[in-house]
């Protein structure tokens, strides 16, 4: 299933000349800090059902916003002491030895569940900066 939108380059672009390069960027990044915190919350939940030490759901990270390809990005990895990054496509993926894990797919289950989650707190993010 796909969708059509048309007209979002030419409403970014009066937006733009409205308010400003920066002033859009600063929105722009306001909206990407609360999407991922939505998507983090729902990660976390996914991660509960398996946690042993907790160590991977407490090495979550969410980085900066940035810009990537000319693209504003920002990146949920983990970082930690316990390296669990390390890890963390085992549980996704699973290996030869233990194909199916306990945590098999939990990242891309958080994804899909949190998806109208991240539309909706994008969406409100660009009002309040608007």
């Amino acid at each position: 299933m796909s969708a059509r939108v048309s007209g979002l380059n030419r409403l970014l672009n009066d937006l733009e000349r409205r308010l400003g390069r920066e002033r859009m960027q600063a929105v722009s990044d306001e909206a990407l800090k609360a999407g991922a915190e939505a998507f983090v919350r729902e990660l976390k939940s996914q991660f509960e059902s398996f946690k042993d030490t907790g160590a991977s759901i407490d090495e979550i990270t969410v980085s900066e916003p940035m810009s990537v390809a000319g693209v504003r990005s920002i990146k949920v990895h983990w970082r930690g002491p316990k390296d669990r990054y390390r890890i963390i496509h085992l549980n996704e993926w699973g290996t030869v030895k233990n194909p199916n894990p306990k945590g098999k797919g939990a990242i891309a289950r958080a994804l899909r569940n949190s998806e109208n989650a991240y539309k909706r707190a994008v969406e409100e993010a660009v009002r309040r900066g608007i």
